[in-house]
């Protein structure tokens, strides 16, 4: 953990430890097709999948980035950032009632139709918003009233069609900055869960590089394979700090929905590039065996790639950046080029 996002050492055992036992009772690795309720329910019994959301919960965003990256670590087939983070939140926003129904949530469009939803043929209720700027909704749809086309991404993990009869819903008013921020929730999301998997996927190299034996010796001994794995530990670290920087933003009880933009898009950017390489080189350490679907690898190394390309693609978040950085005078721009009047010796380089 990031030494500027601290977590109580008791909660992270907790998470380690659940998350744990879950995959030591596997049979063998799975294609992550639906949720693993068996596992779901033992979050609920724990109270940890509505760390966030339910009226009286004392947690926040650190002590959810913190669970969400265990999750990830663990390639855990639940739901907890959509459940919790996302629709939980939009319920407790707009003042609707929840209840123990497994959530996901999405922004439909003018058609009522809304494509890689993520675990929506799992779910017993979305959260869907519809409408436009100005005029937005909010409903608790049961998932039996809404037509669900079962699909997944390239990890395996459950990405389905999700279509709505808007025309017959009755919702909850919400504002444009409700949205806005849901939106750079989901992205944050997904930022916190590639590097819990990015983070196990150095893990894994390190072990292998130092059982693996060629010539004698552990494949770690050679420079390449150091240079390999430095790399990637390098890239990972880098995405951790961009990424707790953001959660930080997001943490604030009233978040500054600019500020935190900027942090999100930075760590989105950071951390989409960081992926790239953790897995060009994670797959370069293991070689052959790290391409069977027997090896664990993949298990995290494919939900790495796939999750970046939601809430936003790299190169959208790029973009978005570039846009902020060049178009801005405040925070954005100050956070690159140093104030006026303070000292930095690059200027006279």
């Amino acid at each position: 953990m990031s030494e500027i996002m601290r977590v109580d050492g008791d909660l992270e055992r907790l998470f380690r430890d659940v998350f744990t036992d879950w995959r030591d009772a596997r049979a063998e690795a799975s294609l992550r097709l639906s949720v693993d309720r068996g596992l779901w329910r033992t979050l609920e019994e724990l109270g940890l999948t509505r760390l966030t959301s339910g009226g009286e919960a004392a947690a926040g965003w650190v002590e959810a980035a913190a669970l969400l990256r265990a999750s990830a670590r663990a390639a855990a087939p639940v739901p907890l950032a959509e459940h919790d983070l996302l629709a939980g939140w939009l319920l407790d926003r707009a003042g609707l009632p929840g209840s123990g129904a497994l959530r996901t949530s999405c922004l439909l469009d003018p058609e009522g139709n809304a494509e890689q939803v993520p675990w929506a043929a799992s779910a017993d209720a979305i959260a869907v918003i519809w409408g436009e700027p100005g005029a937005w909704k909010l409903a608790d749809v049961p998932a039996s009233s809404a037509a669900i086309e079962p699909s997944h991404d390239l990890a395996g993990q459950q990405r389905d069609t999700v279509r709505v009869a808007v025309e017959s819903l009755t919702g909850a008013a919400i504002g444009d900055d409700v949205v806005r921020e849901y939106l750079l929730r989901g992205a944050l999301a997904r930022t916190v869960q590639i590097t819990g998997a990015m983070d196990r996927v150095v893990e894994l190299c390190l072990r292998h590089a130092a059982e693996r034996r060629q010539f004698g010796r552990p494949i770690t001994r050679f420079q390449a394979v150091q240079h390999l794995i430095a790399e990637a530990a390098s890239e990972c670290a880098l995405a951790m700090a961009a990424t707790d920087a953001a959660v930080l933003e997001a943490a604030s009880p009233h978040p500054d929905l600019d500020a935190l933009e900027f942090a999100v898009a930075t760590a989105r950017s950071v951390t989409g590039h960081a992926a790239s390489v953790v897995v060009r080189n994670a797959h370069q350490v293991h070689g052959a065996i790290g391409t069977t679907y027997e090896h664990q690898l993949h298990e995290f190394t494919k939900p790495a790639l796939a999750w970046r390309s939601e809430f936003g693609s790299m190169h959208e978040w790029d973009a978005r950046l570039t846009a902020l950085i060049v178009g801005s005078s405040g925070p954005a721009w100050d956070s690159v080029v140093p104030a006026s009047g303070t000292s930095d010796s690059r200027a006279d380089d």
